[in-house]
This record gives structure tokens, C-alpha cells and sequence, in this order.
């Protein structure tokens, strides 16, 4: 018995009714629903140029249209359309508001370099259409979407259990040729993701290298033209891991062992040398691990999607 496939626009009404709580009412700009999960809205007709993403992102329309221009091609997006736009590559945007409603919104999942790892690499992706950034929809991808952004927005959630709830979509999403730049990953996210495996290992960058397939000259050029080296991304990764594990109370001995380090000398100068504070003067001042890390890493919020 042949299967039958479900309607596009089944599937996009499906999509919208899962989305439904997400809708908002005479607001303008970006609404926060959790981190990393928010709504952007436009009350006016709006032309954006030359948008240059810091995150990939995955979206969905739920009010108006969207145009997004790549160069000379273009695609045009609609209430129920899911979409994912690139990084690091210039668009100009059109939002328009819809005329019942007067409002053009987009509900927008930003996808951050360390929530990739548990997705296996691939050697050949599709490559997508040109001028086309609409993923094509299955009853699994939308009920992803939906479970996701709903367990996101009904945290609070911690770093790792947000992977874990979009492992589920990104998985789904590796052979749609409209979702590639999702793991298009630089060298330098690459590096990310297998140190991050475990921090504790004593890493060098020729196993780093192989492991990626690249030889240790290549591997090192590239991060060289990344602004990066090894052991700088080694250093990083740690820190900031070492930090979470002492902002959730974790002793900086214990730290300092769980993420690779032997001194707590040597520890204590790298921690203070990147967060500006060693483990024992941030819990006097009681800073929290997320306030320090978003003021270190001073990112300029996307806007327009």
C-alpha cells in the first residue's frame, strides 16, 4: 500500500496552531521568550540591508510575509513557512506586516556553535537551492519545532538540557538543503566541539587536526586566518566551563581537575586572566555565572528576523 504524504499546507497549519502561544499583540522589536528563543515583530512595512546574522538561526513566520534577498536571488516567506538563515553572509530583508493583523512577526530560535556537537558530521550535505532558505516540512520536523521552542520557553532551562531539546530538530534537519548552514561549522567551531568532548583530556593539536582530516599545517593556517589558534580555543572552552561548574558550586580544586588542569596555580592565573576575578573574589561579589559570561563575551544582539 503506497504511503500517502501529507499536504504543505496541513502541515503548515499544524505548525502555526502548535505556535499559537507565541503570538503577541501591538509590541514592536524583539520579545524574549526564553534565552535564545524570541519573537521578532514589526508594526510598519520594513526594509533591512545588508543583515549579517552573529548565529545562524531557525524561524518560522506567523504573521505577514518575509523577502529575503541573497545577491540577485530571492525567496519570499509566509505565515507557516519554516526558514533558516546564515551567518556571516549579507541579506537584505523585507518584513511586511499583514493587513488584517498589522503585524509582521517571526518566532526565532537562535542556534549557538556549542549546541552542535551532538550532531554527527556529515562529508556531503545538499546543497541548497539558490535564493532559497524554506525548509521543506514533515510531520516530524513540525512537531520538533513545536516540542522544542514549548520546552524552551517553559524553563528554566540549563545549557545542557536546551541541547538536548534541539538535538531532536537539528537531526531532522541535516539532509534539508535549506538548513546546510547549520553545519556549515568553521574550523574554529569544529575545534569547539571535539575538545568540548572532554575538557579534561590532555588535547594536542595534531590529534585535533587528524580528527577534523586536515593535516597539522592546514589545521593551524585556518585558525590562524579564523583569528584563533589551539590553545587559545583549548584555554577558552575550559574556562568557561570551569566557571559554570563553579557557579553551580563546584569547588575551584575540583573545577580546575574536572576541566584538564593540574596546577591550581596555573587555573587560578587563566581564570583571572579571562574573567578578570579569580574563583574566590567572584562568589564574595556573588556574581553569577551567567551575568559574567554575557558581559565577557559583549555580543551584539541579531535584529530584523
Amino acid at each position: 500500500m503506497a504511503m500517502t504524504m501529507e499536504p504543505i499546507s496541513s502541515l503548515s497549519d499544524t505548525l502555526m496552531t502548535g505556535l499559537a502561544r507565541f503570538r503577541v499583540n501591538g509590541n514592536a522589536g524583539n520579545i524574549p521568550h526564553a534565552p535564545g528563543l524570541f519573537s521578532y515583530c514589526s508594526l510598519a512595512r520594513e526594509r533591512l540591508i545588508a543583515v549579517d546574522l552573529q548565529k545562524p538561526i531557525v524561524g518560522v513566520v506567523l504573521s505577514g510575509t518575509k523577502e529575503v534577498w541573497r545577491g540577485i536571488n530571492s525567496c519570499v516567506l509566509r505565515p507557516g513557512d519554516l526558514f533558516v538563515l546564515p551567518t556571516h553572509v549579507q541579506m537584505d530583508i523585507l518584513n511586511v506586516p499583514d493587513d488584517m493583523v498589522g503585524r509582521y512577526q517571526s518566532m526565532i530560535m537562535e542556534i549557538a556553535d556549542a549546541e552542535l556537537p551532538a550532531i554527527p558530521a556529515r562529508n556531503q550535505r545538499p546543497k541548497p537551492e539558490r535564493g532559497s532558505f524554506a525548509v521543506g516540512l514533515t510531520r516530524h520536523i513540525v512537531d520538533a519545532v513545536i516540542h522544542a521552542a514549548s520546552e524552551l520557553a517553559d524553563g528554566p532551562v540549563r545549557p545542557i538540557l536546551r541541547r538536548s531539546r534541539l538535538t531532536e530538530l537539528l537531526a531532522l534537519l541535516q539532509d534539508e538543503p535549506a538548513a546546510a548552514p547549520l553545519f556549515d561549522a568553521s574550523t574554529t567551531q569544529r575545534v569547539r566541539s571535539i575538545v568540548g568532548t572532554n575538557l579534561s583530556r590532555d588535547w594536542k593539536a595534531p590529534e585535533v587536526a587528524a580528527a577534523i582530516g586536515m593535516s597539522e599545517s592546514t589545521f593551524r593556517r585556518r585558525l590562524s586566518v579564523e583569528g584563533q589558534s589551539f590553545t587559545k580555543i583549548l584555554r577558552w572552552e575550559r574556562m568557561n566551563a570551569a566557571h559554570r561548574l563553579i557557579g553551580e558550586h563546584e569547588q575551584s580544586q575540583a573545577a580546575a581537575a574536572l576541566v584538564g588542569y593540574a596546577s591550581r596555580a596555573h587555573f587560578a592565573r587563566h581564570f583571572k586572566s579571562q574573567f578578570g576575578a579569580n574563583p574566590r573574589e567572584l562568589r564574595r561579589r556573588g556574581i553569577s555565572t551567567d551575568e559574567t559570561a554575557a558581559a565577557r563575551a559583549n555580543r551584539p544582539h541579531m535584529k530584523g528576523a
